[in-house]
């Protein structure tokens, strides 16, 4: 049997990219000293090479021989495109133009490179390297160029798969939404108050959902977060892609690992077979982080660099994997006081916080109230059996006297409760309401506006100019610095005052341009 021969059947009986990779590389080094085989995607718009699969046979379990992506600088894409379109093969020596990416700076062997070909279209190359030492001959680079067909046939395999994997993950996604839809009340596709109280937030959502940018919503609890998310992902261009909804705040923190990274076989005590992760799961798609302020600093550190490298690895496992997802986040903690307090990283806030929105209360858009109550009622109606149920005026009325801490979500629940009292021919709304209409109204404790689109209470402006958070947070810290006469540690530091870590606050005066030591001039 030829070495072409031996090269399709290696690809034949392998689908899986990384085994098809190593067995190639076993049939190869039968003809010459090699050192390691890689492919590497290419990727556009950012144009970078994307390390998919490698032999690694001299590399001990968990190495990696290529950082996992490496970005194309624009003096280099030019040169790179060049070669690619010659389809030829090139010799890859250390003083190669294109060595920095075509060969890993750790080897000293020659690397070979060609591209790899599906439909014409380039969408890879093809990286091997010799042992040290080894002087490449003509004879070698014509062996190495029968395994460009197989290799691109191979490359094309894995990618049909993984593009069914997606698309199962998206249909799969898809069904426990509308099942969600159809269990739950107030989560649907057409937004209400799209047009009156949250048309500037929804004009931002469209604004940002065509791009890749992490969003992060900010509102109270029940105001509607999830709702915006799927808006985002509906509108952008994932949006055939699965959108997967992770509760933070609702994953145990010895669980939070392989949930959201997944876990191989045999990891831990009960891991009897692999799991993909939340990540894995959302690949091509948007994954939601609900609740983001109740993550561990732990897991906080390790989502942070999936965020950066857009690679991970599971429980238990060596392999890293590239994951293409885009990252939606929302909570109703103040993630700004956590970052103070060093109960949130504050690398990972503005890592997250690319394109923040705030989701008013519903105290804060009272003109969606009558459209929200006639969509919970028409519902609650048919759900009992009967048919759609809508408010009175006086419904309305008796509704709006209320402040709603529940929000969107408590609305839903009083209305399903009016419907179950009027036995779904009616909605007793005054008793639905009962002691909870006239209870008082317990303080909201919004997020701060990070975009500006809405109205937050601060401290009042003696120069009639409202002040922004960092002006208001600067006056703040003066004050504590003032009362304890410049002092940032100690007992009576304000560090102390201000109940954050003395590093932490140090880092927030050098961001917010506060000289601290004008104030020790009034210490004893």
């Amino acid at each position: 049997m030829n070495l072409e021969s031996q090269l399709w059947r290696e690809v034949s009986e392998h689908l899986e990219l990384g085994e098809s990779i190593r067995r190639i590389a076993a049939v190869l080094s039968e003809h010459l000293p090699l050192d390691l085989l890689l492919v590497r995607r290419l990727e556009q718009d950012p144009l970078r090479l994307t390390t998919v699969a490698s032999s690694m046979p001299r590399q001990t379990e968990g190495e990696a021989p290529w950082p996992p992506r490496t970005d194309v600088e624009p003096e280099l894409a030019r040169e790179l495109g060049a070669w690619l379109r010659t389809r030829g093969i090139a010799l890859v020596s250390e003083r190669h133009p294109l060595s920095s990416l075509l060969r890993p700076k750790e080897s000293s062997g020659e690397g070979i490179a060609f591209p790899l070909l599906v439909h014409g279209q380039t969408v890879g190359v093809a990286v091997a390297i010799v042992e040290p030492g080894f002087e490449v001959e003509p004879r070698h680079l014509h062996l190495l160029s029968s395994a460009a067909r197989p290799l691109s046939v191979a490359f094309e395999n894995d990618q049909r798969i993984h593009e069914l994997t997606r698309m199962r993950s998206a249909l799969e996604a898809d069904r426990d939404a509308l099942l969600s839809r159809l269990q739950r009340t107030g989560v649907k596709d057409v937004v209400i108050g799209e047009s009156k109280g949250l048309k500037a937030v929804m004009d931002r959502a469209k604004q940002v959902a065509p791009t890749d940018a992490p969003v992060l919503i900010l509102g109270e609890t029940g105001s509607g977060k999830e709702v915006i998310a799927r808006a985002i992902h509906a509108h952008s261009r994932r949006a055939r892609g699965p959108v997967v909804r992770v509760n933070c705040g609702a994953i145990p923190s010895e669980l939070i690992d392989s949930e959201l990274f997944g876990h191989e076989r045999g990891a831990f005590t009960g891991a009897n077979a692999q799991r993909k992760g939340w990540f894995e799961r959302a690949d091509g798609g948007t994954l939601f982080l609900d609740e983001i302020g109740e993550l561990p600093l732990a897991a906080q550190v390790r989502l942070l660099r999936v965020l950066q490298d857009g690679t991970l690895e599971r429980v238990g496992g060596h392999q890293t994997i590239s994951v293409d997802v885009r990252i939606v986040a929302a909570t109703h903690r103040q993630l700004e006081t956590m970052v103070m307090s060093g109960a949130f990283r504050e690398d990972l806030w503005y890592r997250l916080s690319v394109f923040p929105l705030r989701l008013p209360s519903l105290r804060e858009r009272p003109e969606d109230l009558r459209d929200l109550a006639d969509y919970f009622a028409d519902a609650a109606g048919k759900r009992l059996g009967g048919s759609g149920l809508r408010p009175t005026d006086e419904d309305i009325e008796l509704l709006s006297r209320y402040s709603w801490p529940g929000n969107v979500r408590e609305l839903g629940a009083v209305i399903e409760r009016a419907a179950i009292l009027g036995n779904g021919k009616r909605l007793e709304i005054a008793a639905a309401l009962g002691s909870i209409g006239s209870a008082p109204s317990r303080p909201s404790n919004p997020p701060p506006p990070l975009t500006g689109d809405a109205p937050v209470k601060a401290p009042p402006a003696t120069s009639g100019r409202f002040p922004t958070l960092d002006e208001a947070m600067a006056a703040h810290i003066e004050a504590a610095l003032e009362r304890s006469f410049g002092r940032i540690e100690g007992p009576h530091g304000a560090a102390r005052l201000l109940g954050i870590n003395p590093h932490t606050l140090r880092a927030r005066m050098r961001k917010l341009r506060i000289d601290w030591g004008k104030f020790r001039s009034g210490a004893s």
